[in-house]
């Protein structure tokens, strides 16, 4: 019996031994195939994320403009997204509980939404909410930081240094055998350089109508032997966190393709197609903070979102899409 001592439980490997079994420690083959996607379910990822992009801009305009009038708070808000996301006949459910924060909640990054702990959602904060669905087709999983009316000029800056680092990691070109820990710096720069950071991962791996925290790769701090590979789909999702304020986070999901070689270079590359389609919102951006770089970037982003979402939506959604994604 194989087992990974990583992974496998004591108590099933000592009831095995007992049984006169044989052990073998080793490494299960299974997590690491399972993270390399096929391109049936990498086809499937993309569609899966332009539908739930879709229920996320239906909801994101909810959001800005009929929420606060209706007096949202955090519960209402999460059912509402939900809701949006059951219309699709492919979807099966949450691919987790929905983390639906207002202000100082959203300052907790594993925050639980709870009726004991349930805000109204008002002016003068920002929102964040971290969800995601299960589709047959694949996994989803995205974070919003939203501002509600006038916030903070230091929210605006923060949220700033967060989408540069968010862009850092969503257009890193890296040679085969780079694994993720080599790459968690470039999502913490800008945050460094201004003496902030976050304490938890940069990135997880996604599962294909699977968990929707899939290892064994991942982003982070901690070292990681797993070679990140095309197919493999991964989160990124900085942010940053002020106890008993507010809470910062931006994430899209990204999956590893190829990339050219230069002329001239030596080493085969990888790098990340972006999968997630949703607004990210211009008016907490600092546009005098971004790099000509990071901005063609954002505009392209969003370029792309209205051209594939804004089919898929009613026309109240379409005209607010084309103000959230308008160049910055």
């Amino acid at each position: 019996l194989l087992v990974d001592p990583a992974y496998s439980a004591v108590g099933f490997a000592d009831r095995f031994a007992k049984a006169g079994g044989k052990l073998v420690e080793g490494e299960d083959p299974i997590p690491l195939a399972r993270a390399i996607k096929n391109p049936t379910e990498v086809k499937g990822a993309f569609a899966a994320q332009q539908r739930d992009g879709a229920a996320m801009s239906r909801f994101l305009c909810w959001l800005d403009t009929e929420a606060l009038a209706a007096g949202a708070d955090e519960l209402a808000a999460a059912a509402k997204l939900r809701a949006i996301r059951a219309e699709d006949e492919l979807f099966r459910g949450l691919s987790f509980e929905t983390i639906s924060a207002y202000g100082p909640n959203a300052a907790q990054p594993h925050y639980r939404t709870m009726p004991e702990t349930n805000l109204k959602l008002e002016p003068g904060n920002v929102y964040l909410v971290d969800s995601g669905g299960q589709y047959l087709d694949g996994t989803t999983d995205i974070t919003r930081t939203v501002g509600l009316g006038e916030v903070a000029e230091a929210i605006r800056v923060q949220f700033t240094l967060v989408l540069k680092g968010m862009i850092a990691v969503s257009v890193a070109v890296f040679p085969e055998g780079t694994t993720g820990a080599q790459l968690d710096t470039l999502a913490r720069l800008a945050l460094w350089r201004h003496g902030h950071d976050f304490d938890h991962g940069t990135g997880h791996g996604v599962g294909s109508y699977l968990c929707v925290h899939e290892g064994p790769a991942r982003i982070s701090k901690g070292q990681s032997a797993v070679k990140l590979q095309p197919g493999m789909i991964l989160s990124d999702e900085p942010g940053h966190y002020v106890a008993g304020s507010h809470g910062i986070r931006t994430e899209n999901l990204l999956v590893v393709e190829p990339a050219p070689t230069p002329p001239g270079g030596e080493r085969k590359l990888l790098r990340f197609a972006t999968l997630t389609l949703a607004p990210i919102d211009r008016r907490l951006i600092v546009p005098e903070l971004l790099s000509t770089e990071e901005r063609e970037w954002l505009n392209g982003y969003h370029a792309r979102v209205l051209a594939e979402i804004g089919p898929l939506v009613d026309e109240p959604t379409r005209q607010w899409l084309a103000q959230a994604c308008a160049p910055l």
